[in-house]
């Protein structure tokens, strides 16, 4: 069933026409309306070669078997290449020709949203089609690099490349969180979309654009989240469906 146009409100139509800086917080439920089975899912499964999702993609597993790492990502990313991306991911990738100032950050890690068009996209979990150096911290393109290589060799330093993703156990990527909540701080209007609001700290965006920048703070979920009391709406549908009504 097609979503409602009736379910945007007036006031989040003016908000929205009048806006200049606006700031775009996405989860796994965008990406899961393409296709992308939810990191909790496992593709399907809570296991990976018998190990929980949280065991094999942890930094422990990292130390301790990195070629196996290497396996359940490069099964991810085999997922993910498949997929194209949706209503969802083509109408934010319109909004950074619309407003003055736009700042899209996302917790997932496919790269649907750049694949849409979107530029300058703020990854808090860093990416599937990356890898990282372990020691000099150089980053390659994953798709440039011969895929049989495993674990893939620096071309720098010589020492070994892991998934440029944030594992269990690690820190944000060093910046990436303090330029959201930068702009996070002067955005007017801060959509919060597809996410379950309980993933520390990308949850706390939407509450320092509420609280810092007095934004007008809009969620877009199927279902209710703990975020949804502290915004200013709430509209409960598929962001595919919701987006390109705006």
């Amino acid at each position: 069933m097609q979503a409602r146009a009736d379910l945007i409100s007036e006031e989040l139509r003016e908000r929205f026409a009048e806006a200049r800086r606006v700031l775009v917080l996405t989860g796994a439920g965008v990406s899961a309306e393409s296709g992308v089975p939810t990191f909790r899912g496992g593709g399907g499964a809570g296991v990976w070669k018998g190990m929980p999702f949280n065991i094999i993609s942890s930094a422990g597993m990292l130390e301790r078997d990195l070629p196996e790492v290497w396996a359940w990502f490069d099964y991810r990313r085999g997922l993910v290449e498949k997929l194209a991306p949706n209503p969802a991911h083509a109408a934010l990738a319109r909004w950074q020709e619309r407003f003055r100032d736009f700042t899209l950050v996302t917790q997932n890690i496919d790269g649907l949203h750049q694949a849409a068009g979107a530029r300058n996209v703020i990854e808090l979990h860093g990416s599937l089609w990356r890898g990282r150096c372990v020691s000099c911290s150089s980053r390659y393109d994953l798709r440039e690099l011969n895929e049989q290589e495993r674990p893939p060799i620096c071309r720098l330093c010589g020492n070994y490349l892991r998934p440029d993703v944030v594992l269990f156990g690690e820190q944000l990527p060093l910046g990436a969180f303090e330029l959201a909540a930068e702009r996070a701080r002067a955005c007017e209007l801060c959509f919060v979309v597809g996410t379950s609001a309980v993933v520390y700290p990308a949850a706390m965006l939407p509450e320092i654009a509420s609280r810092a920048g007095g934004a007008y703070v809009v969620e877009i979920n199927p279902e209710r989240t703990p975020l949804s009391d502290l915004c200013d709406e709430t509209i409960q549908g598929k962001a595919g469906e919701i987006l390109p009504l705006l």
